[in-house]
Order: C-alpha cells, then sequence, then structure tokens
C-alpha cells in the first residue's frame, strides 16, 4: 500500500464528535474546493457508522450545495430516518463555517437472495495494456492553461490507479466525439486486516466515480475542461446504486456516457463492472458545464 492510499483512507476514518456527530479532514484539490468525491465518500462513512454492520449500503442520493474550504475540517451530522426490518435509511448533513455544503441520503440493507438479471458488460481492452497515469498525463502538459496541472492532477490521483481506455477529453480538444468514456480503476494497493471491510470498498467507489463521470459531456462537444480552460464547471447533484460486492482494491471498469446537455448542465450515467463481468454499481450525476463567456 503506498503513502497516497494510506492518506486518502486516513481521510475516509472519520473522528466521532459526539453521537452521529463525525468530523472529516480535508486535503488540497487540484481546484480551490474540496474534491466532491471525498465529501460523497466521508458522508458515507459518517451514515454507515450509525448502521449495524450487517447491513450495507445499496443505494445514495446526494447534493453539492456550496463549494467546500479544503482548509477546513467538514462536520458531517447524521439523522436517523428510519430502522425497518430490511433496510435502514439515513440522513446525512455536510457543514463548514456555519453552512451546509453538502447534503446525503443513504439507504442500507441486510442481504437477501432475489431475483437476477443484469446487462452485459460491453468490451474493454485488458487494463494492464493501458499507460499509467504518471505515464499519459505528462504527454498533455502543453494542453493546460497552467503549469504544474498535470503534477497536480498526478498528485490528486496517486492513491487511485486510474487507467484510459481512449484519449481523456483534455488529449481530444476540438473533436467532438460521440459522448461515451471508459476507464478502468482500482486503489493503488491491496485492501487488508481491520479495515478490509464492505463498507470501506463501496465508500472508495464513492470517492473516484466523482473524477471522471462529465468526461463523456466534454467529449461529445470536443471540450478538454477545466484544466484547459474551455469550460468551467462543478458537480451538483450525485446518485449510486449498489447491486453486488465487489473490491475497490481490484479492477474495476467505469463505462461512462452522457444522454443529455442543455441549459449550461450536462448529465452523466455510467456502469461499473468488476473484472469478471458482473455489473456492481449504476451511477449518475449532473454538473454545471459552461463555456466561459
Amino acid at each position: 500500500m503506498n503513502q497516497a492510499l494510506e492518506s486518502l483512507l486516513d481521510l475516509l476514518d472519520l473522528e466521532q464528535i459526539e453521537q452521529d456527530i463525525f468530523r472529516g479532514q480535508s486535503r488540497s484539490a487540484v481546484v480551490p474546493r474540496v474534491f466532491g468525491g471525498q465529501v460523497a465518500a466521508q458522508a458515507l462513512v459518517a451514515a454507515g457508522r450509525t448502521v449495524p454492520g450487517e447491513r450495507h449500503a445499496h443505494s445514495l442520493h446526494a447534493y453539492f450545495l456550496r463549494p467546500g474550504d479544503p482548509g477546513a475540517p467538514i462536520v458531517y451530522t447524521v439523522d436517523r430516518i428510519r430502522d425497518g426490518r430490511s433496510f435502514t435509511t439515513r440522513r446525512v448533513v455536510a457543514v463548514q463555517h456555519g453552512q451546509p455544503i453538502f447534503h446525503l441520503s443513504a439507504s442500507f440493507q441486510t442481504y437477501e437472495d432475489g431475483l437476477e438479471h443484469q446487462a452485459a458488460m460491453p468490451p474493454a481492452p485488458d487494463p494492464e495494456t493501458l499507460p499509467t497515469a504518471a505515464e499519459m498525463l505528462p504527454r498533455y502538459a502543453d494542453a493546460f492553461v497552467e503549469p504544474g496541472v498535470a503534477e497536480r492532477l498526478l498528485e490528486a490521483r496517486e492513491a487511485v490507479d486510474l487507467r484510459y481506455v481512449d484519449a481523456p477529453p483534455f488529449g481530444s480538444v476540438g473533436t467532438p466525439q460521440e459522448p461515451r468514456s471508459q476507464v478502468w480503476f482500482r486503489t493503488n494497493g491491496k485492501l487488508h486486516g481491520v479495515i478490509d471491510e464492505p463498507l470501506l470498498h463501496v465508500c472508495l467507489a464513492t470517492y473516484v466515480s466523482d473524477m471522471t463521470l462529465l468526461d463523456s459531456v466534454l467529449l461529445a462537444h470536443g471540450r478538454g475542461g477545466w484544466a484547459v480552460g474551455d469550460v468551467v464547471g462543478a458537480s451538483l447533484d450525485h446518485a449510486m446504486w449498489f447491486h453486488r460486492p465487489f473490491r475497490a482494491d481490484e479492477w474495476l471498469l467505469y463505462d461512462q456516457e452522457s444522454p443529455s446537455a442543455s441549459g449550461g448542465r450536462g448529465l452523466g450515467q455510467a456502469r461499473i463492472y468488476t473484472r469478471e463481468g458482473q455489473l456492481a454499481i449504476s451511477v449518475i450525476q449532473e454538473g454545471v458545464v459552461r463555456v466561459p463567456r
């Protein structure tokens, strides 16, 4: 396990300061606000800490309300909405400087047998045949508006081995394409010992899910993204459904597409598959995607 992954795991290990109240730290991101995936993952950790261990997260629905301050801690307050015979529901509000910055509702369920079917996994190359971020990002350093962006992106993603199947948006500026994108990802190191629990794998996948989901919106219009300077944007809302068990330290295929963009917003939807072809997660996110004036 590398140091960056250890740092990420520490970030997700919230401090309990009162019953159903937790405090999480932040760290600098590549943009001057808290990374949305961090807030979503920490909020899910807070919710999960109030739920019996035999109940596993099966869905979350969240709204990003205000930009987070990476220099200040975040307080997460959990509201125990319902504890039923099979399902548990929690609501979490993340607060900084006295104002809510994020709101999450999450549902947990005890395991039960039921009907089974799934969408087939799309074709994708073997992840080991694809370039790593360290190999890929320096190629596009000249496309970024500021020097050092490639290095900041590498640092921000050091805890995760994330590999693009095709060129990312900042590698194909000016050429509109099909609004589809694929990446493989896994943590940069194996999880083991007392930290190796289902909730942690779900929270790590939640963290990564906010990294590339709107790429397909950019690809449809030949835009490179904030690092290139041809769009500005931010996540608005985020929803995930966890269908089957998976491990975040084993390869997962993030198959993403955008069905619509309008009104200064873009919609991304995706499915996350295990390497063996099981559909593990469905994801939908809408974000602000504006062309600078």
